[in-house]
C-alpha cells in the first residue's frame, strides 16, 4: 500500500506539500497539486482517514438523529445535510433513532467517545438531561432547558398564511388538524399562528390538536371533526404527511378534495429533486436549513465555548392540486 512518502517521492515535492493538497489546504502552488495528483492517481494512494482522525483528534464525521428516515421531510433534510457536509469534507453517520431516547443517548455518547464530532438532531424524546450547552448539538425545531443552537422556520406566520390562503380561496369554515410532542418545540407554534389569524378574521375554527402520534388514528379523528361540523371547507395540517392522510380519511367519509374540502399542508417535501409532491403547502427552506444547521455545527465544534444560535428562516406558500386557487 502506497504512503504519503511515496506520494511525494514520485511528484518530487515535499511530504508537506502532499499533506496540504490531499487535505484541501490552500496556499499550494498550481504546479505542485497537478504533481501530486497526478502522483496520487498512478500510486493508487487513499488517505487512511482512521490515522489522520487520531493525530488531529477529528473523525471528520457528523452524526445526523431522525425519529424515522420513512418521513419525506426527514429524508430530504439528510439528503441536503449530506450534499452540505460533502463539499465540505465531512462524512455523515445517519441515525434512525425511531424515536428511542435510549438509541438517541447511544448516538449522543459517540461526541464524548470522538467517533463522531458532533450532532445534528431532530427528536421528540426525552433526552433533555443528556443535552448540554457544552455538547456540539444542533437541534432542529427543538429547543432543550440549557442554551444549544437550533434551527426552525417560521412556524408561527407558516400558520398565519395558511390561514389566510383558504380564506382566499374561499374556505369559511376553517379546522386545524395535527399533533403535538410531549417535549416544547416549534412546530406547535403552525398551530397558534392559524387559530389566531382566523379567529381575527371573523372565521368559524374548529381545532383537532392532540398528543402525538396520530398515525393509526388519522380517520376516527376526521370523523369526530365533520360530526361535530359537517360545514367544515378549509383544513389546515399540521405536516404535508398528514394532509394525505387527511385526504384519503375525507374521500372515505364520500369528501372530494379540493371540491367539498380545500386542504394545506406544512414543509413543501418534494418527490424528487425537481418534482413537488403537488399539494398546497407551506413550504420550508429545507436546503438553507440543513446549511444553517451544518455552519452552525462547525462553529460550536471550532470553538466549544461558542454561544447558542438560533435561526429562524423564512417560509413561503406554494400551490397545489388540494385548493381551489386560480
Amino acid at each position: 500500500m502506497s504512503t504519503m512518502k511515496d506520494v511525494a517521492k514520485l511528484a518530487k515535492v515535499s511530504l508537506g506539500t502532499v499533506s496540504r493538497v490531499i487535505n484541501h489546504i490552500d496556499g499550494v502552488k498550481a504546479a505542485s497539486v497537478d504533481k501530486v495528483q497526478a502522483a496520487v492517481a498512478k500510486l493508487g494512494y487513499v488517505r487512511n482517514d482512521y490515522a489522520r482522525g487520531l493525530k488531529i483528534n477529528s473523525s471528520q464525521t457528523i452524526a445526523l438523529i431522525l425519529p424515522t428516515i420513512w418521513n419525506p421531510f426527514f429524508a430530504e433534510f439528510a439528503y441536503c445535510v449530506e450534499r452540505e457536509l460533502y463539499h465540505l469534507h465531512y462524512k455523515l453517520l445517519l441515525c434512525n433513532s425511531e424515536a428511542d431516547a435510549s438509541k438517541e443517548y447511544e448516538y449522543i455518547k459517540m461526541v464524548t467517545q470522538n467517533k463522531v464530532d458532533g450532532i445534528i438532531g431532530i427528536t421528540y424524546s426525552e433526552i433533555d438531561q443528556y443535552v448540554s450547552s457544552k455538547l456540539p448539538f444542533v437541534s432542529v425545531d427543538r429547543y432543550f432547558t440549557e442554551q444549544v443552537s437550533y434551527v426552525s422556520s417560521e412556524n408561527f406566520k407558516g400558520g398565519q398564511i395558511a390561514a389566510a390562503e383558504l380564506i382566499k380561496a374561499g374556505a369559511k369554515h376553517l379546522a386545524y388538524f395535527g399533533s403535538y410532542a410531549a417535549y416544547k418545540n416549534e412546530t406547535t407554534k403552525r398551530h397558534d399562528g392559524f387559530l389566531e389569524y382566523a379567529k381575527n378574521h371573523c372565521q368559524d375554527v374548529n381545532d383537532i390538536f392532540v398528543p402525538g402520534p396520530i398515525d393509526h388514528s388519522i380517520d376516527s379523528l376526521v370523523n369526530k371533526l365533520f360530526d361535530k361540523d359537517p360545514r367544515v371547507d378549509g383544513i389546515f395540517c399540521v405536516n404535508d404527511t398528514t394532509l394525505i392522510e387527511v385526504e384519503q380519511a375525507l374521500n372515505k367519509r364520500g369528501l372530494s378534495v379540493p371540491r367539498d374540502v380545500q386542504l394545506i399542508g406544512y414543509d413543501g417535501i418534494m418527490l424528487t429533486e425537481d418534482v413537488s409532491l403537488s399539494v398546497s403547502t407551506i413550504a420550508q427552506p429545507i436546503t438553507k436549513m440543513a446549511k444553517a444547521a451544518v455552519e452552525i455545527l462547525l462553529r460550536k465544534i471550532k470553538d466549544p465555548l461558542h454561544k447558542q444560535e438560533i435561526q429562524i428562516l423564512p417560509v413561503s406558500f406554494r400551490t397545489g392540486l388540494t385548493t381551489r386557487h386560480s
